[in-house]
Formats: C-alpha cells, structure tokens, sequence
C-alpha cells in the first residue's frame, strides 16, 4: 500500500472518530493560548490546565503577568516539570509582548519564535489554532504514529513535519494535527501499541508482523 492510500485511509478514520477538534488547552484569548502551551511543555495537558485555571484568574493579559512577578508565577506553576524556567518565559515574554507588541500576540512565526520559550512547535500551534494558519505542529503523539504508519523515516520532528506536509492536504493540516494527537492519547499510545495492535496500524499495514520501533526526535 502506497503512503497516499494509507493517508486517505487515516483521513478517513480520524474524521469518524474525531469530527470536531476542540483545542485541548484552556484559553479565553491568544495571549492565554500562548502561555498555556508554553507551559505545556514536558508536561501533560490535563496538568496545565489544572494550574493555569488559577493563573489565569489573576493574570490572563501580560500587564497583569508581567505584575504578578516570576516568583509568583512560580508558586502557580511550580508542579509543572523546569517550573523555574517557565516562569522566567512566562515573564519575560509578557514583558516583551507589552513593550514591542503593545500587549498583542504577534502573527509570525519568525515574531513568534524570537520569544522566550517559544520554538517552532510552540509558535506552529498558536499560528494554526489563534490565526488559522495551515500548520503542522509536531509532538511525540504525531511523531510516534507517524512512524507507526510509514509516514516518516522518523529522524527528527522538522523532517516529521515535512513529511506529513507533503502527504496531507494544507487544508486538513489545522484540523489533523489535533486528530492524531486525540488518537494517540486513546488508542495508539506508547505502550498501547507497538504498530501492529491499534485498528488504523492494522488498517494501513494489514500484513506487518514486526512490531515498530519508534526512534526519538
């Protein structure tokens, strides 16, 4: 089977599974969206959103995160996996965001990427998700599942997301990045599966009887 059969067929599959995507990061705002992700990082989701509830109450624009200060942000933060280092990006990007952007978001990757604690995957999911710029962001969910279904040869996430550009229409890219990452989560976890337990690894590879092993980013 050819990498563009076994794309229609996990378009297909995600899309009855997952026909609605909401954002699994809570947010009232970009700029909330944005810290949230940034916090996100080595950390699950479910966790983040339990601490940002908090956060966000007393500090959901930057002038307020920039008054609240790094060590109190530290002390809602502080269960989060390089707390430390969170709450200096949290910081100094509000800071940042207040005197170069006046307080906005800004709607590059390159403005993006130029801010404290935001790389590429961090800006991908804020361009696709806040502006609806056809993105890609790649995580260890997608990575690993894109290696599961012969998507990529797996030797980083840039290439990852190369690939799966070239593979999936720009259209779907916003909305399929969150698909994988759903099925992930609930069917093809790290343990879960090994590429030949899960019914869409079984679906694009009928015939795979070697299990899969994912290389690390």
């Amino acid at each position: 089977m050819k990498k563009i059969d076994r794309s229609k067929i996990i378009i297909s599959e995600l899309q009855k599974l997952y026909p609605e995507t909401p954002i699994p990061l809570n947010h009232n705002g970009p700029f909330t969206l944005l810290i949230a992700v940034v916090l996100s990082a080595q950390s699950t989701d479910k966790k983040v959103n339990e601490l940002t509830e908090e956060l966000f109450k007393v500090a959901d624009n930057p002038k307020k995160m920039v008054n609240l200060g790094i060590d109190n942000i530290y002390k809602y933060i502080k269960q989060l996996g390089l707390s430390r280092q969170k709450s200096k990006n949290t910081y100094n990007l509000s800071k940042i965001l207040l005197e170069k952007y006046n307080g906005i978001v800004p709607n590059t990757f390159e403005e993006l990427e130029s801010l404290p604690g935001v790389g590429h995957k961090t800006a991908s999911v804020v361009m696709s998700q806040v502006f609806n710029v056809p993105s890609f962001p790649v995580d260890t969910h997608i990575h690993r599942l894109s290696q599961r279904w012969g998507l990529t040869n797996g030797k980083s996430v840039i290439q990852t997301e190369k690939d799966l550009k070239r593979i999936f229409p720009m259209s779907l890219w916003n909305k399929l990045h969150l698909q994988i990452i759903f099925y992930g989560r609930e069917y093809c976890t790290a343990r879960g599966c090994d590429g030949t337990k899960c019914f869409i690894c079984k679906k694009v590879y009928p015939n795979r009887k070697k299990k899969v092993v994912t290389q690390k980013a």
